[in-house]
């Protein structure tokens, strides 16, 4: 019998939870972002077509994201690590569930509050300022916003395949996991894992080993945290 301390808690975190804190989710319903095809502004291609329109588009998202501050959901994961092992994969960009207290994250799509040479892609900085166009790295290549685009390979993907495999308990919160490769991981852990999903829309239907809570990410919390207290 796993004593909770070596319990580990594998969480998939998307847009749902950073919504409540006052980040847009990643598209409306129009399928635009902030009124552009996300091909123009979250793809290589449109990086080399129009790289202001670019640095602009995420020097915005990064302004916002130091304006706001983690959600009570973001702070009940990093409370869980009182009593387990817990590691977040998150498909989100941002910092907020290392502001909150959580101290093993994985992030998917990159952060946004990193920058990174187009020369090469493991030359990552810390930056919390606007990128620039004329900005370059020690090589003299542009700096770009370390965000894994349309069409990169996301290069943690085989990381969080390796932590699901180690996991005892599945959360998945505020992420309608339908974008692959990050949909592919509920797949990667061990049979008969209890899984719980957590969102107001849930795209998976109640099935063996899957509860869902149909909840915004902190409702949703508390819910979950009294599941497990139960167990």
């Amino acid at each position: 019998m796993l004593s909770k301390k070596t319990k580990h808690i594998v969480v998939l975190t998307g847009a749902g939870i950073s919504a409540e804190s006052g980040i847009k989710t990643f598209r409306d319903a129009d399928g635009l972002w902030e009124g552009h095809d996300v091909m123009e502004v979250a793809s290589p291609q449109g990086f080399r077509v129009n790289p202001e329109l670019v640095l602009d588009f995420y020097n915005k998202r990064r302004k916002q994201l130091l304006e706001v501050k983690p959600n009570q959901a973001h702070v009940d994961l990093a409370d869980l690590e009182t009593d387990y092992k817990v590691t977040i994969i998150t498909q989100n960009v941002d910092d907020l569930h290392e502001r909150a207290g959580s101290s093993n994250v994985i992030h998917l799509h990159g952060e946004l509050l990193k920058a990174r040479s187009t020369f090469k892609d493991d030359s990552i900085v810390d930056w919390k300022t606007d990128i620039h166009f004329g900005d370059m790295c020690q090589n003299g290549y542009q700096m770009r916003p370390h965000i894994v685009w349309f069409g990169e390979a996301v290069p943690m993907i085989e990381k969080a395949m390796d932590v699901c495999e180690t996991a005892d308990i599945l959360l998945i919160i505020g992420t309608s996991m339908q974008v692959y490769p990050a949909a592919s991981l509920m797949h990667h852990v061990p049979e008969n894992t209890p899984t719980y999903f957590i969102d107001p829309k849930p795209s998976v239907v109640n099935q063996k080993d899957i509860t869902l809570i149909q909840e915004t990410a902190t409702v949703g919390m508390r819910v979950f945290k009294k599941l497990l207290a139960s167990n």
